[in-house]
């Protein structure tokens, strides 16, 4: 079994930050949307955070190799 279940978390987590992140520069001017959060624009510090962590998952795969014949890391 060579599922490495960091690829497609790694991935979810950057498209959907990505997405969160263009969404908060598109409407970041908007005054009346982010009211309620304080004028703070959590869609952008989430995407963000979610395009770091999903970065983070995929550096963790890629650097996580495949074992060898003999089931060691290489």
């Amino acid at each position: 079994m060579g599922l490495d279940i960091r690829w497609p978390i790694g991935l979810m987590f950057s498209l959907i930050g990505l997405m969160m992140v263009i969404y908060g520069v598109v409407t970041g001017s908007n005054t009346e949307m982010y009211a309620r959060s304080l004028n703070t624009n959590v869609n952008l510090y989430w995407g963000l955070l979610l395009v770091g962590f999903g970065a983070f998952m995929l550096i963790m795969a890629w650097k996580g190799g495949k074992p060898d014949q003999t089931g060691d890391k290489k």
